[in-house]
């Protein structure tokens, strides 16, 4: 009875000090975004609307980066448990050969063609106008996020989260005040509105990506080095592709299905719901800070247990993970409810997107359950099995064949209120509970994805 206890108190011990950290980290995120929102409420509405579009691509491309480094993530996480670090090192290097490619290739439409970029979103001259600036100078922070955003997944891997909310902190806290001193002219700066926001977030990359490069130059095993790029194993790319592609394929189509949300929020519902958008979405994030940062330390916690071969721990971990969960979305709809009278006032929207904005919060109280039972399991407790098929399919389906297509029926051919096409835009989470808890029930999720035999034969001739 007492080494139970031990195992149950050490299990959460373990995640406290991940859970923190990453907590901190999506505050900090968060806290960013809110401060776009905010101070961008002196410039406009307008310009509220114009970045809440135009950042749907860095959300997109966050999804990209984030099935990326998820892919690194689960193997990485495993093989720390058997402290291989030169197969991390291989997995490292496969990640940073994909978000190179795409980091440049968002950067380049994000210069070159900003105003189609957001004519997918709205044809308001206005806000495509000021999106378009907007996307144009933010061209240089996607350079720089592609390398950050593998090099920090590798150090969660390896329970390093600390120093990641560290550079985190130093960048979130520089984009906040630089985003003062370009949107309201401070130190004799000219006010720049919403192209003040992208230089702030653009500076604040680099210095981060600087920041990474010296923290790697000090640490002892796991380098930011563009060599790895060059280094070759069949064994792990495969693995790496059979983990990666199905997490990247799902974090991309469950990204571009939300973005999809946005297109028949803009296209059709009108600037104003737009507007309550985005307060609505910065509130929505800092309602899953808690619950999104338990599933995280969870499946870096899980991974690393099922990497040691320690399935029995993983599998009561992952039950203890669940019950966390509840509690901390229970917590996140608590705390929506309760800040939602002062958004309200706050916000000084007309009398119409008032109302949309209080109705929306109210929506996403329960919302936040749905979505973060999902995350944990799919994007926490499957993936640190190497499960990552199943969340694709499920997100496939439950995106593409039900919460798009049922937006597009209500909003434009039904042409219902915009809050029912709202509120039925916000049923996609709980529509794929049934199958979420039983493919967990299932254990399938349950295996050690590590191997022996990962270097590539050296020819005969090299040997």
């Amino acid at each position: 009875m007492e080494t139970i206890q031990n195992q149950k108190s050490g299990f959460y011990r373990q995640i406290t000090k991940l859970v923190i950290p990453i907590v901190l980290q999506n505050l900090l995120s968060a806290l960013v975004n809110s401060a776009d929102v905010v101070m961008l409420r002196f410039v406009g509405q307008s310009a509220i609307s114009a970045v809440s579009l135009a950042a749907q691509f860095a959300s997109i491309l966050f999804m990209v980066f984030y099935g990326l480094g998820t892919g690194a993530t689960m193997l990485c996480a495993q093989y720390f448990g058997k402290k291989d670090f030169r197969a991390i090192e291989l997995v490292e290097g496969i990640a940073l050969r994909f978000s190179v490619i795409i980091s440049v290739v968002f950067a380049v439409c994000a210069l070159l063609i900003p105003d189609w970029m957001m004519r997918i979103y709205t044809h308001d001259p206005e806000l495509v106008e000021l999106g378009a600036r907007y996307l144009r100078i933010l061209s240089v922070a996607y350079l720089c996020w592609g390398l950050i955003e593998i090099y920090l997944s590798i150090l969660r891997s390896i329970g390093r989260v600390a120093i990641c909310t560290a550079l985190n902190t130093i960048a979130f806290s520089l984009n906040i005040v630089l985003n003062a001193v370009f949107i309201f002219g401070w130190l004799g700066v000219p006010k720049m509105g919403v192209e003040g926001v992208a230089i702030a977030t653009s500076i604040s990359r680099l210095v981060e990506l600087i920041l990474v490069f010296l923290v790697s130059a000090r640490s002892p095993n796991v380098k930011l080095r563009f060599s790895y790029m060059f280094k070759r194993s069949k064994a792990l790319f495969g693995d790496f592709m059979k983990m990666s592609v199905p997490a990247l394929a799902n974090d991309v189509v469950w990204g571009l299905g939300f973005s999809m949300y946005s297109v028949i929020i803009g296209q059709f519902l009108g600037s104003d719901v737009v507007a309550a958008n985005a307060l609505v979405s910065v509130v929505h994030s800092y309602g899953t800070v808690l619950c999104f940062g338990v599933g995280s330390a969870g499946g870096i916690l899980l991974g690393q247990l099922i990497g040691d071969n320690k399935l029995v721990e993983a599998e009561e971990g992952a039950k203890k993970l669940m019950k966390l969960t509840v509690i901390t979305g229970a917590i996140g709809g608590l705390l929506i409810l309760i800040v939602t009278p002062f958004v309200v006032r706050f916000a000084g929207f007309n009398e119409v997107a008032t109302g949309y904005l209080r109705t929306m919060l109210l929506i996403n109280t329960y919302y936040v359950m749905g979505a973060a039972v999902n995350t944990t399991l799919i994007a926490g407790v499957f993936r640190a099995g190497g499960d990552s098929k199943f969340g694709f399919w499920c997100d496939l389906i439950d995106m593409w064949g039900y919460g798009v297509p049922l937006g597009f029926l209500a909003a434009a051919v039904l042409k219902l209120p915009p809050m029912w096409v709202y509120f039925l835009l916000c049923t996609d989470e709980f529509v794929k509970w049934p199958w979420v808890f039983k493919r967990y029930r299932s254990r399938k999720w349950l295996k050690n994805i590590t191997r022996e035999d990962y270097e590539d034969p050296v020819p005969p001739e090299a040997a």
